[in-house]
């Protein structure tokens, strides 16, 4: 059995990942592909509770190491639980952000050394890296203009443009460094338009 595909979708607020996410699975599905869809942080009953402390407004402001380390700590559980054993069975897994988000909201944002990060993503995942990560990327203020619509922000949308803009420099830089797996979708453009480029660059794959 050959091993399955590992897609993350990645991008600042307000690009429209969780929406090109949907018509992406659908397709995929569509093509035949046992898929796995997740999300991080979550994905697992543990990852889903640091989630929910991550995210709660309530929660204040959390140090930046603890931040990393929640998000690591998620993560080493989806990845044992979910990831991995989706892999080795054949399934493709389609991820709602994974480690170039804390590259780039933990190192980029918070401003913690990149080389610690890299420290924890070689402990936690030394062998495994997305096949392909989508960047969706646009302008910070027209992304916060999009999130801005929502009724209830959570604890990182209600960051400043400075906190944005350095998590935008951050991604681009990781797309700089990996220009193999790393690959920019124009976000700013409609979700038809979006969606097409998502295909284009998940097609070479099958």
């Amino acid at each position: 059995m050959s091993k399955g595909q590992f897609i993350t979708l990645e991008g600042t607020e307000g690009a429209g990942k969780s929406t090109a996410a949907v018509a992406i699975a659908d397709w995929l599905m569509g093509r035949g592909v046992d898929l796995v869809i997740s999300r991080e942080p979550g994905g697992t009953a543990l990852g889903e509770m640091l989630r929910s402390v991550l995210l709660d407004p309530n929660t204040g402001n959390l140090a930046a190491e603890s931040e990393l380390l929640m998000m690591f700590a998620a993560r080493a559980q989806h990845i044992m639980q979910i990831i991995q054993p989706a892999l080795e069975a054949g399934k493709w897994v389609l991820c709602d952000r994974f480690t170039d988000a804390s590259f780039a909201y933990q190192g980029g944002g918070r401003g913690l050394s990149f080389e610690r990060i890299e420290e924890l993503e070689q402990w936690v995942h030394p062998h495994l890296q997305p096949d392909l990560t989508l960047l969706f990327d646009l302008p910070v203020e027209e992304g916060l203009q999009r999130a801005g619509r929502r009724n209830f922000p959570d604890r990182f949308e209600q960051e400043k443009v400075a906190f944005f803009t350095q998590v935008r420099e951050a991604y681009l830089r990781r797309m700089e460094q990996f220009p193999g797996r790393v690959k920019l979708v124009d976000a700013s453009q409609n979700v038809e338009q979006v969606f097409c480029q998502a295909q284009a660059l998940i097609e070479p794959l099958f």
